[in-house]
């Protein structure tokens, strides 16, 4: 499943300055880190691995969390558990805004923390209580999963982009301390396909990208995988929800016919409704990746 080949536009880059201090920062304190919690979108699980986040963990244990498990099916999700099993990889997926799953992750970092004081007590040292940071993209729930793993807010959490700026330790219990990160982003997105997924999905600042663009990409994709995976998507989402169906149009003149149908004309409002009600998942569950080879 991939993003259509025939969309044209600026290319798509961000890279704030708070985000490249941050990742200095972050390699520095690292050193100090037992365990890494890396957090991505269920929704895009590839598009959301930083590409050098093997290099940064080396051998500490990894513990890969998809957020926002309720944007996909569970067939979905049973596709990418088979997937990354077969890749080594076990992902443990959570809904970090109400809760669920967080238990289990938490389980996976303590456990790891066993290990830790294991070897800590085999060399004479008395145990401590394990450290743990959480990296991923902006804006794909880490500060959400911290605040539910210490059952109370402690971090600021909002569904924008950008929004924690600094490091922070947060204990979580006498087993566990988190590391708050700033979300991380390569400094250059060379893969634009999955640059548009983090525009779709507001993985990535509304600064880098047009959104009449994005947008009509993003109806050209839906009628392409209505085409290729139809079984795994909701029926006619933009039909139901808009009482206008894409299959007939391109994403552009979709985007025109919506925004005479509903706005006035105003082609900028249309283009800016697909993306709150995507992204509050009033179109349905719509992945914007399945696993390769599928």
């Amino acid at each position: 499943m991939s993003l259509t080949n025939n969309y044209k536009l600026n290319l798509i880059q961000w890279y704030p300055g708070h985000i490249a201090k941050a990742e200095k920062n972050l390699k520095e304190q690292l050193k100090l880190v037992d365990v890494v919690l890396e957090v991505r979108d269920a929704r895009i699980p590839l598009a959301t691995h930083h590409p050098q986040i093997s290099e940064w963990v080396g051998s500490k244990t990894r513990i890969l969390v998809l957020n926002r498990l309720d944007m996909i099916t569970p067939q979905v999700r049973s596709l990418w558990t088979d997937w990354f099993k077969s890749q080594g990889e076990v992902p443990y997926f959570t809904n970090a805004q109400h809760g669920q799953g967080v238990t289990a992750v938490a389980k996976a970092a303590q456990a790891a923390g066993v290990e830790l004081n294991q070897r800590r007590r085999d060399r004479g040292m008395l145990p401590r209580p394990v450290r743990a940071v959480v990296i991923g993209f902006p804006n794909v729930g880490k500060s959400a999963l911290i605040n539910r793993l210490l059952g109370r807010r402690v971090v600021e959490s909002a569904a924008r982009p950008g929004v924690t700026r600094n490091l922070r330790w947060v204990r979580i219990s006498d087993q566990l301390e988190l590391l708050d990160a700033p979300g991380v982003i390569p400094s250059r997105l060379e893969n634009q396909a999955a640059a548009l997924k983090l525009a779709i999905c507001d993985d990535i600042g509304q600064a880098s990208y047009d959104n009449q663009l994005v947008a009509s990409a993003f109806i050209d994709f839906l009628n392409e995988i209505h085409i290729t995976a139809n079984h795994l998507l909701p029926e006619s989402p933009f039909k139901l929800r808009y009482e206008l169906d894409s299959s007939t149009y391109t994403g552009e003149s979709y985007l025109e016919a919506l925004a005479e149908r509903r706005y006035n004309g105003d082609v900028e409002r249309a283009a800016r409704q697909i993306f709150t009600d995507y992204r509050k998942g009033l179109l349905g569950t719509i992945p914007l990746e399945l696993p390769p080879n599928l």
